[in-house]
């Protein structure tokens, strides 16, 4: 049974952790709106949501920790290396991407610029995060 809750615990942290990024993907379009009011209350919903991404992450990585510990799995079998490996390049890539970003909105920066980037930074990481999903999925032997 315990077992069964971790699993289901990891699952719904993977949902709240990669959901809000697909949402975010129009919101970038809207933040090109010259209205300021309408500006910061986007950039606060998008604020919201990567900190959202980042607790459920701690969730999922606790969850996943104790399913092997509780499983028969083991950390070097290569699926979850390659997992671990894409995770800490997630995790540097979120912390980079963007904050520094968001920050800049409003401080007289090309917007249209930073809306490209805050694209590009939001589908890397999308992609990043679909790849670790496809590892658990699958379970690929990789090595």
């Amino acid at each position: 049974m315990l077992h069964k809750l971790l699993l289901y615990v990891h699952i719904l942290s993977v949902i709240m952790s990669i959901g809000p990024f697909f949402i975010l993907l129009p919101m970038i379009k809207k933040l090109r709106t010259n209205k300021a009011d309408v500006q910061q209350a986007h950039l606060q919903t998008f604020r919201s949501a990567v900190r959202l991404a980042k607790h459920a992450g701690h969730v999922l990585v606790m969850s996943g920790v104790l399913l092997v510990i509780l499983s028969s799995w083991k950390f070097s079998s290569s699926w979850i290396s390659a997992t671990i490996i894409v995770l800490v390049g997630s995790l540097f890539f979120l912390a980079r991407a963007f904050s520094p970003l968001l920050k800049k909105y409003g401080q007289g920066e090309d917007e249209e610029q930073l809306g490209r980037k805050l694209m590009k930074a939001t589908w890397i990481y999308i992609v990043l995060l679909l790849l670790m999903l496809w590892f658990m999925v699958t379970k690929p032997v990789l090595w």
